[in-house]
């Protein structure tokens, strides 16, 4: 009895700085600052409509079906297997994705560090280099790696703090790039700023890891909640102040969505080069390897987890026989990722870290938007299951909580992969975002019917 309770030693601030580890991610800043001084109150509007009830759902599911399959678990048993499958599909994609908008940041910031220009072939292997790094090191489980997890979360925080302390110290000192008034305070509809706001959305997703931490806390219906709030606001306000030191150096019209932060501190330092900003950009660099070991690990699972139970690709549900780990997964993301870059090369699309990243937000968005009436299925076709933390209030007010977060994902990728204007630069911007969104569904959608397909025919299932 008393080894359990000396066991159960995992506190809210373990919880929070876990959380803050995975889900803060460093190169989310610029796109963030371009939204300009209205982000203020998008951060305060989606932390009450998004981030609040999405804490109080996903504390509930989580702790209530903890299995290894995280949402998709929750989808497929509210709503069966194509929607589970569906629901693995975008939340695996996402990954890929997000790996080759990061890669082809790299050349650009260690162009930088070196002060020259990185030629097409160099970038290229740089950027398969930085992809199949991330792969060999998601071959090995987490606990081998912990050391780059907690420097990337140090650096991640360290690069945030000196980023919002340079920008108050030039605030004071020479002035600000955008003018703070009243009116820029407020939502504006700049439909080129109100598509980023869904970045603050993608800063809001993934909390739900902390209910893996359950059985490890003294009291997880109190600390769960704690958490997730805790943590969504914590990291909120490093954004705001990561983001405020981007928009005293840059002009709100001028940030560039991949190296705003580097261009920033070196506006803010006076400096074009030097070890000060080298070593920011090294250091940028290495949270980069951060976000994605940190990630690998639940995405490789859920999506070997959905291939186990016949809702993905057999090559997912290979595991290695030395340690367990999803190769498999893992293989496809080095593969998935490396011939998207290799595409990049055709592409006309000067801001390729916005295209990828952009295409790889709806993919997530979309695997988190079916969680929210899974909620509420579940509470109707599951009334009898136990429940170490459940939301309280009326039908009604659960309708609600589900609901809003749902608006803000729908409206989100809306404002990402729709086209709302058709001037050229716009569509210019848009348009490969909508195309591979589409491609990607239309994928999905297929692989769907092949497995129910060869489910029918093997008798394969849970």
């Amino acid at each position: 009895m008393n080894q359990i309770q000396n066991k159960k030693k995992f506190k809210l601030t373990d919880a929070i700085l876990s959380v803050i580890c995975v889900v803060f991610v460093a190169e989310a800043a610029a796109p963030v600052a371009a939204i300009g001084n209205s982000q203020y109150f998008w951060w305060i509007f989606l932390m009450l409509t998004f981030l609040l009830p999405y804490g109080l759902i996903s504390s509930e599911l989580g702790t209530t079906y903890n299995g290894d399959g995280g949402l998709y678990d929750w989808i497929r048993k509210a709503f069966g297997k194509k929607w589970g499958g569906r629901a693995s599909w975008y939340y695996w994609i996402n990954f890929p994705l997000w790996m080759a908008s990061l890669a082809v940041i790299f050349p650009e910031i260690l162009g930088i560090v070196f002060g020259c220009e990185v030629g097409l072939v160099p970038s290229l292997i740089i950027e398969l280099a930085f992809i199949w790094i991330v792969v060999a090191i998601s071959f090995y489980p987490v606990c081998d790696s912990v050391w780059i997890l907690n420097g990337a979360a140090v650096i991640k925080v360290l690069l945030a703090v000196v980023v919002g302390g340079l920008g108050i110290y030039g605030a004071i000192n020479h002035g600000v790039a955008n003018e703070y008034t009243l009116e820029s305070l407020l939502p504006s509809i700049d439909l080129n700023s109100l598509s980023f706001i869904s970045v603050i959305l993608f800063n809001f997703l993934g909390f739900e890891v902390v209910c893996t931490f359950a059985d490890e806390m003294e009291n997880p219906k109190k600390q769960i909640p704690q958490a997730i709030i805790v943590g969504g606001i914590v990291i909120a306000a490093i954004y705001i102040f990561s983001a405020f030191g981007i928009g005293v150096a840059i002009p709100t019209s001028e940030v560039s969505t991949s190296s705003g932060l580097i261009d920033s501190l070196q506006l803010l330092t006076g400096k074009s080069g030097g070890m000060f900003i080298s070593v920011m950009s090294v250091l940028f660099l290495l949270s980069l390897f951060g976000n994605m070991i940190s990630w690998s690990l639940g995405v490789n699972n859920v999506a070997c987890y959905a291939a186990l139970n016949g809702d993905m690709p057999k090559v997912f549900a290979k595991k290695s026989k030395k340690n367990d780990m999803p190769t498999g997964a893992a293989i496809m993301n080095g593969t998935v990722a490396s011939a998207v870059v290799l595409l990049a090369m055709f592409l006309p699309n000067q801001d390729l870290f916005w295209s990828f990243f952009a295409l790889n937000l709806v993919m997530f968005l979309a695997a988190y938007l079916p969680v929210f009436p899974a909620f509420l299925k579940l509470r109707k076709i599951d009334p009898d299951r136990e429940r170490p933390f459940k939301v309280s209030g009326s039908n009604f007010i659960l309708k609600i909580l589900a609901i809003l977060p749902m608006v803000m994902i729908i409206i989100s990728i809306i404002f990402i992969a729709i086209p709302l204007s058709f001037e050229k630069e716009a569509l210019s911007e848009t348009l490969p975002i909508t195309i591979g969104s589409i491609i990607f569904f239309i994928i999905g959608e297929f692989l769907i019917r092949d497995k129910n397909r060869n489910n029918k025919k093997e008798g394969n299932g849970i």
